[in-house]
């Protein structure tokens, strides 16, 4: 067997461009897992690798369901039965913004389904509506976008609004 003119410098080289080639394809900011619970219209349970992560959408507010001091608010069910039947027990990306956490210890996220973000989603059949809170305000644009639009179709929570 004979040696690489280049010596050693030959395999360094290799290794660091299969490591920045690994690097560059991997999305930043992203994580990957199944829902395993949905707990509302704007939160959700997921199993990524090694953990459950309790994650809350990103820009968008749904009525509460379980809320310790409002109780069940007027669409709060309907909202949750939409996102379940988007996410549950589906395979999800997870795209996380400037801010990772809210001050629950939430992970807070855009949520896609394929190429469906749930969050933009959510907005565009009226059972959400936007509340973006920065630094995370990447997608806030398309949000009132979306949001306005649903409203003038009277669309899911705008239906005789």
């Amino acid at each position: 067997m004979r040696a690489l003119p280049c010596g050693g410098r030959c395999i360094a080289i290799l290794v660091l461009l299969v490591w920045v080639a690994g690097v560059a394809s991997a999305q930043p900011g992203s994580l990957e897992g199944i829902v395993v619970r949905v707990v509302d219209g704007d939160t959700i349970h997921v199993q990524l690798a090694d953990r459950v992560e309790k994650v809350r959408y990103i820009g968008v507010n749904t009525p509460e369901v379980h809320h310790p001091r409002k109780g069940e608010e007027p669409g709060g069910r309907e909202a949750a039965l939409v996102n379940r039947d988007l996410v549950d027990g589906k395979y999800v990306r997870l795209e996380l913004d400037v801010q990772s956490r809210d001050r629950y210890g939430r992970l807070l996220a855009y949520v896609f389904v394929g190429e469906t973000m749930i969050n933009a989603e959510l907005v565009r059949l009226g059972y959400a509506q936007v509340m973006t809170i920065p630094p995370n305000v990447r997608y806030q644009s398309l949000f009132l976008k979306l949001q306005r639009d649903a409203r003038e179709a009277g669309r899911g929570l705008w239906k005789g609004v």
